[in-house]
């Protein structure tokens, strides 16, 4: 009984990783790739697949001469001209490619059909690596597609139009900026870019600076801290597990910075449940709003997160919903220490000592667990973010900056929105980002040759020497506790002394 219980498991979680759903969600959202559709097909194959059509096309009376590579017009009309790669449908004929029913777009991107069930289809159309894998399987450098489905069914008058895109950002680590790929569905597009915009640093470096200095400190610093052990077990069991990407193809990469990291659990998927489900949890009762205004908000943002890496091809399903479900263990263990946390950090006298060899012992460990890549600085950084963050509210309990409001006061309610109020709050926004973004490029300056000078690795290529250990986890700890300690303190101090706060 239990062993078929472990089977039927094993057989649901390899149905739920198989990238195929993945491709298959993709074409619904109108995302194409450019890779070859076939890329399976052997050269023999490919010869076995003209031959039948070469053959129907002949039982079709359709008269298809081929001399020296060159296809060769007749009087049927039911003849087909073959392109050449070098020239244009434009170039050859309008009237010749409207022939036997075939629809030709401007661009040559659909290129008709033969007969019942076949179309020529040109290396444009189907990719270059597939002539190459697969020979010259067709006339100057066409080939036939056969298939089952009837010319209507394959070809509608009025398609779609396309938008070729390149992925978002190129590889962290290889530099590889991927395959351009097609969409047809912009909305989509954008929706989902901004939902997995959401799990990056940009967003990190601005959503939690405007909780900071404009909603609630307190809230802020415990949502910091779940950020920071959600991402960092996060990342570990990643290392752990070595679960890789989805193939492509049959997905499209439409990101391509993360791709070399493991894939399963999905932090992007922990970081959009964690992030919202802990705001929520921590301002309910604390400011006055409906429960279920901000349940369907923390919702809606967990699931445009999640769907938004499947979207990307980044993520099976499998790793979004262990991602998800990771998060919530995660959430049920670690909410109920948070009050003994937050106090531990401001109150305890050996707190800063204390902070700062935890994060520093968290990270060794983490970059034991496997080779370098984009996930090592990751983790570095979130790392040295909430050590920063902790070490800030040490000191601004010490000395009596930001305190938190009395219990009398609570509910706290929400201030009426007005242009002075937004505009100030802006303003914070646009010169506190400013500094931060000025702090981090100061201390990358001064960290990145400092390290490399003590562990005595060269520093002329500075991709090359963050790939070792011994570069990478005190740049990015040293890089982003400043980041971290300024946000807390250093620029709601700057906000005080220019009566902005």
């Amino acid at each position: 009984m239990a062993h078929n219980i472990i089977t039927q498991i094993r057989q649901l979680c390899n149905y739920l990783q198989d990238p195929i759903h993945v491709a298959r969600f993709q074409q619904i959202c109108g995302v194409s790739g450019t890779f070859s559709r076939n890329p399976a097909e052997t050269k023999e194959v490919e010869r076995a697949r003209l031959h039948n059509s070469i053959s129907h096309l002949q039982g079709e009376n359709e008269k298809c001469t081929v001399n020296g590579g060159e296809g060769e017009k007749t009087k049927s009309l039911r003849q087909r001209k073959v392109t050449s790669p070098g020239k244009s449908l434009e170039q050859e004929g309008v009237d010749n490619a409207s022939q036997n029913g075939a629809v030709v777009t401007p661009a040559g991107k659909t290129v008709g059909h033969i007969g019942s069930g076949c179309r020529l289809a040109r290396s444009s159309d189907v990719g270059v690596r597939d002539l190459k894998e697969n020979g010259s399987s067709g006339v100057n450098g066409s080939r036939v597609e056969c298939t089952s489905e009837t010319p209507d069914e394959r070809i509608s008058e009025n398609p779609s139009p396309k938008t070729t895109v390149k992925p978002l950002r190129k590889n962290s680590l290889t530099g590889d900026v991927g395959q351009e790929f097609l969409i047809e569905n912009k909305f989509l597009y954008y929706l989902f870019t901004l939902g997995t915009e959401l799990g990056n640093e940009l967003f990190y470096i601005t959503f939690f600076p405007f909780i900071i200095w404009n909603v609630d400190a307190y809230v802020s610093r415990r949502l910091i801290a779940v950020w920071v052990w959600v991402m960092y077990l996060g990342q570990s069991t990643k290392d752990v597990i070595r679960s890789s990407r989805p193939a492509s193809p049959p997905v499209v990469k439409v990101e391509m910075f993360y791709n070399s990291e493991y894939s399963m659990p999905s932090t992007h998927a922990m970081s959009g449940t964690a992030i919202p489900f802990s705001l929520l949890l921590l301002t309910y009762g604390r400011w006055e709003y409906p429960f279920m205004f901000g349940f369907t908000l923390a919702m809606c943002w967990c699931v445009l997160v999640c769907i938004s890496r499947i979207y990307m091809g980044m993520h099976s399903i499998l790793d979004i919903i262990a991602g998800f479900l990771y998060s919530l263990l995660i959430l049920v263990v670690f909410q109920p220490a948070l009050d003994l946390i937050d106090n531990f950090n401001l109150t305890y006298r050996y707190a800063p000592l204390i902070i700062i060899s935890l994060h520093l012992g968290m990270g060794l460990f983490s970059f034991t667990l496997d080779t370098w890549s984009t996930s090592r600085g990751d983790t570095a950084q979130i790392l040295g973010t909430g050590a920063g963050v902790a070490l800030a509210s040490h000191l601004n309990h010490y000395l009596g900056l930001m305190p938190d409001p009395p219990l009398d006061q609570l509910p706290l309610s929400p201030p009426a929105l007005s242009a002075a109020l937004l505009a100030v709050a802006m303003l914070r926004m646009c010169l506190g980002v400013l500094v931060l973004l000025a702090i981090r490029a100061l201390m990358k300056a001064i960290a990145i040759p400092l390290v490399c000078r003590i562990t005595g690795i060269p520093s002329g290529d500075v991709r090359k020497a963050r790939q070792h250990m011994e570069v990478e986890l005190p740049y990015r700890y040293i890089v982003y506790s400043a980041v971290g300690f300024s946000t807390l303190f250093l620029v709601p101090q700057l906000f005080t002394y220019l009566q902005l706060s």
